[in-house]
Order: structure tokens, then sequence, then C-alpha cells
């Protein structure tokens, strides 16, 4: 399916609704993590008026992270188990978008177990939602993971996915977590991320690297460099700044 059949019938409901279904998710996703995010952030700043967090009569703090997960459940299974038809796909889908968005925004929670939403750890999270919402804007616009058609034998299929994930586990190993997540996508950058020399916080340089090629990668991706700049600004906009570390005692 073309990017302007897509772009023409963004809804999928005349030629074909799995496109339709993708671009709603993504929508969904998009407009749950910017809504989620500014609710977080005008509860930071103390605003009177609005609502605050949800705590049962006990005091317990529910994380959005738990509505989230309960919509992406309650979503998957209902359109799985009962196949809808419209409208109810539709609204399945949007559901099931909002969940991610809920779910995502605290995805430094699932790998720390610990509450970092305003720590520099939890920046971790802008950075799932970007990736996955790269990865989703791609295959809505028409880009086949993995650079797959139907045409390709089960072998050939195979080995093209195989080396694409070796090709992106490596770049995220290295830290090239963009790189490594477009792969999926576009063959060869996976490749691309493999050779690049790694940056110097991530996983393959503390196990391989000796100290030498450690100081080559920290000259290589300094504290003040434009990419990390950028990043930072980016995420400083859309997620809001994170908290200053306590002063060491």
């Amino acid at each position: 399916m073309s990017t302007a059949a897509i772009l023409s019938d963004p809804f999928g409901s005349s030629s074909h609704p799995g496109h339709g279904a993708a671009f709603l998710v993504l929508l969904a996703f998009l407009v749950s993590f910017l809504f989620i995010r500014t609710s977080a952030r005008m509860i930071r700043a103390q605003v009177s008026w609005w609502p605050g967090n949800v705590e049962t009569s006990g005091g317990l703090h529910l994380h959005h992270l738990v509505w989230g997960i309960s919509l992406l459940i309650l979503a998957g299974f209902l359109g799985f188990a009962m196949r809808p038809e419209a409208p109810w796909f539709q609204i399945a889908a949007i559901a099931f978008g909002i969940g991610i968005g809920l779910t995502l925004d605290e995805f430094a929670l699932w790998v720390r177990l610990d509450d970092v939403y305003w720590s520099e750890q939890g920046r971790v999270s802008l950075d799932a939602v970007v990736l996955v919402a790269a990865f989703m804007g791609l295959v809505v616009l028409g880009t086949r993971p993995f650079g797959l058609d139907d045409t390709g034998s089960i072998t050939v299929t195979a080995i093209t996915v195989a080396q694409a994930f070796v090709f992106a586990a490596l770049s995220f190993l290295k830290g090239r977590i963009f790189l490594g997540a477009l792969s999926v996508l576009i063959p060869g950058l996976g490749l691309w991320g493999t050779i690049r020399l790694a940056k110097p916080h991530s996983p393959w340089a503390r196990r391989f690297y000796d100290e030498q090629k450690l100081e080559r990668a920290r000259r290589r991706y300094p504290p003040d460099r434009f990419g990390i700049r950028f990043r930072d600004g980016f995420f400083n906009l859309i997620g809001g700044r994170p908290s200053e570390p306590d002063p060491p005692a």
C-alpha cells in the first residue's frame, strides 16, 4: 500500500483495515502520551486546579502504568477473541494505543522497578516513546519490517530476520539505540551501527573495551556533543527537565 493511499484513507475503511488500525494505534498512543506527560508536569508544578495523582483510600498511589496495562490487556483480548467489525474494531485500536502511551511513559519503572520518573534514569522512558513512535510511523507509511515482501521463500525470510535481529542486538549493546531500532525496518542500518565505535557507557564498551579504547569513545561522544545537547533539549521540551541529583554527603 502506497504512502499516498494511506494518507488519503488513514482509517483504512475502504481498502486496507490493517493500516487504518495501525494509524489509529499510533495516533492514540501519541495523544495519550502527550496528555499524561502534561498531566505529570502539572502535578509536579503543583497546579492547584489540576486533579492530581490517583490514590486509594489507604494511600496507595496508582501509577498510570496500571491503567495502561489494563487497557492493553482488555483491548488486545477483545480484539483477538471477538474480531469485531467497525466501529468496534477502531475503538479497540484506539484503546490499545492509549494503553501503549500510558505504559511507555513509565517504561523506566519497568526496567528499574523504582519510581525514577523525574530522574536522569527516567529519560529512558522518552527514548522508548521516540523509538516506538518512529517504528510505528514507518510501518504506517508502508515500510515493511526487515525489508521483506510477500514473495520471499521461508529460508530467505528466516535468514533476513535472523541477521536483522543480530545486527539490531549488537547496535543496542553498543548504545546505538536509534540505529538498532531503525535497522528492523531499513536493512543495512544495523550493520552500520554494529561496526561503529560503541558509546562509552554502553554494555559493549564496558565489557570489551580497554582503557585506551574507552578514552577514544569518550572523546567521540563528549557530554557537550551536538546530538546529545539536541536530545536533551528535545526531551526537556516534551518531557520536562529531570530533577537535580542530591548533593553528595
